[in-house]
């Protein structure tokens, strides 16, 4: 592969995708089991978010490397601007083309979704940006989570729903605190893995503020909360009986949770990184079939 073409993809992040992919997964499938499903709108709902993620990898690379929080220590996968792969100029020229690109195929949903879509696809390119730009970052400040767990949770699998049905639902609405849990649990490894470099550039994620132990019990609980969900919506609606199995993806957690207890080097939590979010592809699955059959 072309050196350029692999540092793009770098800066792409495509191990964080799944947060992107899996809540509109659940919604289209959702939708699909109730008799509402739309497939160009789910399609679109589904580049559109993979779009606005990918942008938002862009725009965390370079703003991360412009107030010189990522170093040449820290022990995460490479950052393109800081490691010099990408200049500067391009990865910015790089993620306003992606946010531009993702309001492109989304004109489509604003003209059938209306004024919700334009709210939502506002709000998550501003969040994206946001993230790590201005003068309080809110991955800086300790909101990383609140925003991961609303954006690519109850605000994706609802807006799906509601793109394909042009109708919100509570129990879509519901099922998102799952996928935005998880997506939560990414986050932290993320923020566990880095807590010494982020504490030394002034980045205060909730691991810097309140240690190691909290962002232990933080992933722990992330994952426990979302194979929750999927019962507790079972029990108020009496339906889809079959989403209660999504539970066993506590399971499965058990080897990235006795990582996440017991090593703190690069390499480790990056392993895990990447399996919390197949973890959370599984999760995805495993809730639509369970919705649709």
């Amino acid at each position: 592969m072309n050196s350029r073409l692999k540092a793009w993809q770098m800066a792409s992040r495509p191990k964080t995708l799944p947060a992107a992919a899996a809540p509109v997964v659940i919604g289209a499938a959702m939708a699909y089991g109730d008799g509402v499903f739309h497939l160009l709108s789910a399609s679109l709902c589904l580049a559109c978010a993979l779009l606005i993620q990918i942008g938002t990898n862009l725009a965390n690379d370079y703003f991360d490397f412009k107030k010189g929080s990522d170093t040449a220590g820290r022990i995460g996968p490479t950052r393109v601007t800081q490691a010099g792969l990408l200049k500067p100029h391009a990865v910015k020229k790089g993620f306003i083309f992606v946010f531009a690109l993702a309001i492109g195929v989304s004109l489509y949903l604003v003209i059938r979704g209306g004024l919700p879509i334009v709210i939502i696809g506002v709000l998550s390119i501003a969040s994206g940006i946001l993230y790590t730009a201005g003068p309080k970052p809110l991955g800086y400040i300790g909101l990383g989570e609140l925003f991961v767990f609303i954006f690519f949770g109850p605000v994706a699998v609802a807006g799906t729903y509601y793109a394909q049905s042009l109708a919100w639902n509570n129990a879509a609405m519901l099922a998102g605190l799952g996928a935005g849990a998880l997506s939560v649990s990414m986050l932290c490894v993320n923020n566990y893995r880095d807590i010494s470099t982020d504490a030394l550039t002034g980045k205060s994620t909730l691991a810097v503020r309140f240690g190691r132990g909290f962002a232990q019990c933080e992933y722990i609980g992330s994952i426990l909360f979302a194979a929750a969900i999927p019962v507790y919506l079972y029990l108020i609606t009496k339906e889809h009986f079959k989403i209660v199995f999504v539970s066993s993806i506590i399971l499965i957690a058990i080897p990235s949770i006795q990582v996440i207890l017991t090593k703190t080097d690069g390499p480790s939590l990056n392993k895990v990184l990447g399996f919390t979010g197949k973890l959370l592809i599984i999760y995805s699955i495993l809730f639509s079939l369970g919705w649709i059959l």
